[in-house]
């Protein structure tokens, strides 16, 4: 059993990662400061004798040291995502995700944490069009938030070198799944075509809808931070790993089997026609991971295609919202 920190974690991503580590018998503390994360995703755990919520902010360097003293392994989840969130308020997420992940790389250090997990980003490949995306050949940034990522993996490398902190990065491609916030301007595209769907409205597709991504079920991504977070072995820290099915599919036909699924479900859905509108600012034409790395290093193996992680998420979404 292992006292775990997750930050975050009352996010999508976190909270399923306090499930999953709770569930394991582990200790879990949570700071999450409430910007974007839900006190609904925590409903379940907040009388558990292993859970402990604490609210703060990561960008209050004392918050984030109380937060590590004690903690066998960090789970750096917390940050301002979105694209063209950040390019509306550069400022803010830079805050957020530079700031704050510095100050929780130096209480990691100062509260001498076994190992750092933190969430990274396939937006640090930029312009790069190699595909697959391997994890030592990137681009040029496209975006503030993914300078801001960048930044996170330049800190992560030097705080290893020269304190001996173990970091492993985790490069999030297209994360979906249960929790996964449907509201809100910065919404992800797969939760909200799927609100917008179940009420009949036609959801718009940011240019021809021939972009591609490598989208991934959020069971692939819990597996990939309890792997790195795990791992024995010595080769596999103090670096970066694609966390991604390795697969790719267009805006296009991640709509088309959103529709055939939530059909099944209502009928109309079928006669909700599509729209398209003008490329957003930021976004990557094409997107697809080389997961031979973490194959390799960390022993991980996919657990759910984009397909079958997709059915999941829609039958957990018409459980909630019908």
């Amino acid at each position: 059993m292992a006292n775990i920190l997750i930050t975050g974690g009352a996010g999508f991503i976190g909270s399923n990662l306090c499930d999953r580590f709770i569930a394991k018998g582990h200790k879990i503390t949570c700071l999450d400061n409430f910007a974007t994360g839900h006190r609904h995703n925590l409903a379940e755990l907040l009388q558990h004798p292993d859970f402990t919520l604490m609210e703060g902010d990561i960008r209050d360097a004392e918050t984030c040291q109380q937060a590590c003293e004690g903690q066998d392994y960090v789970l750096h989840q917390a940050a301002l995502g979105s694209v063209p969130r950040s390019v509306n308020d550069p400022v803010t997420s830079n805050a957020v995700n530079v700031g704050g992940f510095l100050n929780m790389l130096v209480a990691a250090r100062d509260t001498n944490v076994k190992r750092f997990v933190y969430a990274a980003s396939s937006s640090t490949y930029g312009d790069s069009e190699s595909l697959p995306k391997v994890e030592d050949v990137i681009g040029k940034p496209l975006s503030p938030y993914a300078v801001t990522k960048y930044v996170n993996e330049l800190y992560a490398e030097v705080f290893a070198k020269t304190y001996g902190i173990e970091c492993i990065g985790l490069r999030y491609f297209n994360v979906f799944g249960r929790r996964q916030d449907p509201n809100g301007a910065y919404a992800a595209v797969i939760p909200k075509f799927v609100i917008q769907l179940l009420r009949h409205q036609s959801p718009t597709i940011n240019g021809t809808g021939d972009y591609s991504r490598d989208f991934t079920y959020i069971d692939n991504v819990i597996q990939m931070n309890e792997r790195a977070m795990l791992t024995d072995n010595p080769e596999a820290v103090n670096t970066v790993y694609n966390t991604a099915v390795g697969d790719r599919t267009t805006i296009n036909d991640m709509a088309r089997l959103l529709k055939e699924y939530l059909s099944a479900f209502d009928p109309k859905i079928k006669e909700v026609e599509i729209l398209y509108g003008p490329v957003r600012a930021g976004d990557v034409p094409h997107s697809k991971a080389s997961i031979d790395k973490a194959v390799q290093l960390l022993g991980y193996a996919p657990s759910h295609s984009f397909a079958t992680g997709l059915k999941e998420a829609v039958n957990w979404y018409w459980d909630q919202l019908k």
